[in-house]
């Protein structure tokens, strides 16, 4: 087609040309990438006025990603930082300029909100500078210092590779021409046999017995969120008068209400996030606010459900009879496979005849959509850990120092398929992260067929100047690249934390598999004994304080040096910061900061944790590295008179947490404590009206004896020994 072929004067096609080429692209559902390599200025200008162009015809929305404003109305400018707002829409056109900045994330992210037909235009240096180029969101990582980023030359090298890309550059165009997407292939937007088969068990879902959960997966485009809304007004219509729709965001559920509107036209009060007629209601609600306000519903959906910590997740579902959840398994935050594996385990164990479904047919785009494979490519979006033959063991396991810069793709697609399997949220930022951070060492356990079957990725960090780390503790200074120095020096008012030369667990990850058989612990050792060997002070990690890793990383010798103070945002957890020392400098840094744990300990339970899970806080308690005083004769006496009965428990708080710490008593307590009263009762100082609530004990006068019980019992075992 003669169209197709028009050029610029610098040989690119022009706007003519392109929107023709688009509309093509359209027909046959397809989306592509189309990279403006070389100057900055002339390829602004040229994306500037195509935009102007798709601008005045497009029935979608324009979206231009930079900080320089392009100066048109019909196109909406964001900061990269705002790209996930606007995942769940649709758009015909995206600007990403990448001379300002490309965070892995946020560029994944805006990918998946083209239809059909849509181009996503890049921004960027000739293709043979990236691994040598600046990015100018470097910075904000801790990776300016750096001069070749590998994560770079794998982008190149993927998209070099690709046909589906085009790439316009100073010598014109490759390829030469505007090819036609094959007219063969066809494509007819709508509903789906997935997505339709979606719906009814939705509907099933919300008709049928209570404590039967529905979780819905999906990548992108693949119609969850349509599914939702058309299932919702189907129940609204016939059986059930309120449900409420909850997400990580507002702007998540867009297209979810588009789809209910369009769905139920008769509804009489419409707003941008609820809908209402005879006197029923689609609504939307914060979680945050849901759980504090709790409102009556018969169904609770919750859109982009991997986005929400896992404990919110929990308390949704059991707070409410029927609960949906929806979420992306490639999500471009990085979110769903680490969802799917953490929260099976929480429907496993809260309502085992939770159901699946999965949509696979993507209704926004054909199947094989360029852009999607692309994309997928590129940030490992599908990376998968390796297949074992059940004949792999732990003793057939060997552990090896691995570059990831220098792994060919298939090794990198297992290691970080374990990293996201592992994790509940791994993203491409951690990609990039991991391959282009100097100071990252790693360590890989290959099974004895050499599949991947473990990985540890580790940083360097601390080394701080005395000037500077005292800064650091002050809270004057937050130099970037030193998470674990920092924080240690900051929350432990120690200065010499930062000074510390140290080594911070990134990440590990076991493959499902081979899980508690040791192979976490010969990876930790290998590298303890490495990094040990180079003359480091501190070998330590930061992760979200569960029970169980809290036991994995106290099994491998390290101990809790601090607990946070705020959940985090990603897992809803506590970040708990361990540490061992591998000179005497670190050791002494060590035995400071848990010594001063320890001493802080049980007033932090009072007033800052008094919430935590019983199991993480006898977990915590059970790692005290200071041993509290003996038990005096006053002690003994009051804890003889209580367990007797002629004592009030008021009165004998403080025996009893001398008890609950001795070395002796606590393992036997937290065994014994199947309710979780004694934790809550004397470390955390619960009331009895909220241990009543809690299920602990059924009122005062039954809990008090529970205790003098356990009081008395733990006593008999220390006078035996």
């Amino acid at each position: 087609m003669t169209e197709l072929n028009d050029r610029t004067s610098a040989g690119w096609p022009t706007a003519a040309a392109l929107r023709l080429w688009q509309e093509m692209l359209a027909d046959q559902g397809e989306r592509r990438l189309v990279l403006l390599e070389g100057n900055a200025a002339d390829a602004r200008s040229y994306a500037r006025d195509y935009a102007a162009t798709v601008g005045q015809s497009a029935s979608g929305q324009t979206l231009w990603v930079g900080d320089k404003q392009p100066g048109l109305e019909s196109v909406t400018l964001i900061p990269a930082q705002q790209a996930s707002r606007w995942l769940g829409r649709e758009l015909e056109l995206v600007v990403w300029d990448g001379w300002q900045g490309t965070p892995p994330d946020a560029f994944a992210a805006i990918a998946g909100t083209l239809r059909a037909g849509g181009l996503l235009i890049w921004l960027m240096p000739p293709l043979d500078q990236w691994p040598t180029f600046a990015d100018p969101d470097y910075p904000r990582t801790g990776l300016a210092d750096t001069a070749h980023h590998p994560f770079a030359a794998h982008l190149a090298s993927v998209i070099a590779g690709d046909p589906s890309v085009l790439r316009l550059n100073r010598e014109g165009m490759t390829p030469s021409d505007l090819s036609p997407p094959d007219a063969s292939v066809g494509f007819c937007p709508g509903d789906t046999p997935c997505q339709q088969q979606a719906i009814a068990r939705i509907i099933r879902t919300g008709e049928g017995r209570r404590r039967r959960p529905l979780v819905i997966r999906a990548d992108r485009g693949r119609g969850k969120s349509t599914a939702l809304g058309r299932a919702a007004v189907h129940l609204l219509r016939d059986k059930r008068e309120r449900v409420i729709v909850t997400a990580p965001r507002a702007e998540a559920v867009d297209h979810l209400f588009s789809a209910a509107q369009a769905a139920w036209p008769e509804a009489s009060s419409r707003t941008p996030f609820s809908l209402a007629a005879n006197g029923r209601e689609l609504v939307f609600m914060p979680a945050d606010v849901l759980l504090r306000e709790r409102p009556a519903a018969e169904l609770i959906l919750v859109d982009e459900a991997a986005g929400l910590p896992a404990p919110l997740l929990e308390s949704i579902l059991t707070s409410w009879p029927r609960v949906v959840f929806a979420t992306t398994v490639h999500g471009y935050e990085g979110t769903g496979r680490g969802f799917d594996v953490r929260f099976r385990e929480v429907l496993d164990r809260l309502t085992p005849q939770w159901q699946s479904c999965r949509l696979i047919q993507p209704i926004r785009w054909r199947s094989g959509d360029p852009l999607e494979h692309l994309v997928s490519r590129l940030f490992l979006l599908d990376a998968d850990s390796a297949s074992l033959a059940e004949s792999s063991l732990a003793s057939q396991v060997t552990i090896e120092r691995w570059q990831p810069a220098q792994a060919d793709l298939v090794e990198l697609r297992q290691a970080f398929g374990l990293l996201t399997d592992a994790h509940y949220r791994t993203t491409p930022g951690d990609l990039r992260q991991w391959l282009d951070d100097v100071q990252a060492q790693s360590w890989i356990a290959r099974a004895g067929e050499g599949a991947i079957v473990g990985v540890l990725w580790l940083t360097r960090e601390g080394g701080l100047d005395a000037a500077m780390a005292n800064s650091v503790m002050r809270g004057e200074r937050r130099p970037r690249g030193h998470l674990l120095a920092q924080s240690l020096a900051s929350h432990g008012a120690l200065a010499e934390a930062a000074m510390a030369r140290m080594a911070r667990v990134v990440r590990i990850a076991v493959h499902a598999d081979l899980r508690s058989q040791g192979v976490g612990r010969q990876l930790v050792e290998a590298a303890r004994q490495a990094i040990g060997a180079e003359g480091l002070d501190l070998f330590g990690t930061s992760f979200g304080a569960t029970p169980a890793l809290l036991r994995f990383w106290q099994g491998c010798g390290l101990k809790p040096l601090r607990l946070g103070l705020h959940r985090a945002a990603s897992s809803g957890e506590f970040t708990v910061q361990m540490g061992a020392p591998l000179s005497t400098d670190g050791q002494q840094v060590i035995e400071r900061l848990a010594v001063r744990f320890a001493e802080h300990w049980p007033w932090l339970l009072v007033n800052e944790f008094a919430d935590l899970d019983v199991a993480l806080v006898w977990a915590l308690t059970d790692s005290w590295h200071v041993a509290p005083p003996l038990l005096s004769v006053a002690d003994r006496s009051e804890l003889v008179a209580f367990s007797e009965g002629s004592r009030q428990f008021e009165l004998s708080r403080l025996p009893l947490l001398m008890l609950s710490l001795q070395e002796i008593g606590r393992a036997n307590l937290a065994q014994a404590d199947s309710e979780g009263l004694w934790c809550r009762a004397v470390l955390q100082h619960w009331r009895w009206e909220a241990l009543q609530t809690a299920g602990a004990c059924s009122g005062r006068k039954q809990g008090e004896r529970v205790l003098r019980d356990m009081a008395r019992s733990v006593l008999a075992w220390m006078d035996q020994q």
